[in-house]
């Protein structure tokens, strides 16, 4: 069950420009917590703003959980305003996770930019219940902006880098990246990042036969699949419905269920 408690800030870190991670005092959504779902925010005390964020955790301790996030409006631009010692009222953990499947042989995690949020924690996952190490493609516009490179190779990963400048890595698409890795049916695909970048990771797993699971973004009022605002179109009925509720019925879908078409 989703739980509502004010976590302390235990640590805080501009980990690029306009990108920070925060360190959150909350063992018992810790414990519950599993990679892939997300907390809703209260970016300050009070009223203002008056809904709350979406916010992927990062990684899971004994004692807690890190978010990381990117400033993108007014309540991110607050929350970085935010001190260790202070408190934040937190909801969750919320949301479907990533599954965890031995039935493949390889697993390649596909980010771009602050899509790399839900990823450290999933690494650590795989590593740990499957007892395998995952590729991942970590794709940004620069090369100062490709986060978490350290994270995973401390943890084995072999590291693919994608910028669009080509300051580091290959000069190319994260999708464009994932091709060259002849993924197949042994393949178990991990994406988050823009719609853009998903709806190309999806079309190149569609055509080599890898299944892919995709954390999708949204804006989000409750949290909760009450208010509707994260639906998107999907290929098949849910509940009567030709939709899928990012909040409720996600973060994480297979990628064959969305309607990349509409997007």
């Amino acid at each position: 069950m989703p739980l509502v408690m004010d976590c302390e800030i235990t640590a805080r870190q501009e980990v690029a420009e306009g990108h920070h991670r925060l360190v959150l005092h909350a063992p018992a959504i810790a414990a519950q917590a599993q990679p892939g779902q997300f907390c809703m925010l209260q970016v300050q005390p009070g009223c203002y703003p008056f809904l709350r964020r979406p916010m992927s955790i990062e990684r899971t301790f004994a004692d807690g959980i890190s978010i990381l996030y990117k400033i993108e409006g007014e309540g991110t631009r607050l929350l970085s305003a935010a001190h260790a010692g202070d408190s934040l009222n937190i909801q969750g953990p919320l949301g479907k996770p990533f599954p965890l499947e031995r039935a493949y042989d390889r697993q390649i995690l596909v980010a771009g930019g602050i899509g790399v949020a839900p990823f450290p924690g999933l690494a650590e996952a795989i590593l740990r219940v499957l007892g395998k190490t995952p590729e991942v493609v970590l794709a940004a516009r620069t090369e100062d902006l490709l986060l978490c490179e350290k994270d995973f190779r401390q943890m084995g990963c072999k590291v693919h880098l994608a910028t669009d400048d080509g300051s580091a890595g290959d000069k190319a698409f994260a999708s464009e990246v994932l091709e060259r890795l002849e993924s197949g049916p042994d393949t178990l695909v991990y994406a988050c990042g823009p719609m853009p970048m998903m709806k190309a990771v999806h079309f190149v797993c569609e055509e080599s036969g890898a299944l892919c699971y995709a954390s999708l973004e949204a804006l989000m009022a409750c949290g909760d699949g009450v208010c509707l605002g994260c639906a998107l179109e999907a290929k098949r009925e849910i509940e009567a419905e030709r939709m899928v509720r990012v909040c409720k019925d996600g973060p994480v879908f297979d990628t064959a269920l969305i309607d990349w078409n509409a997007r």
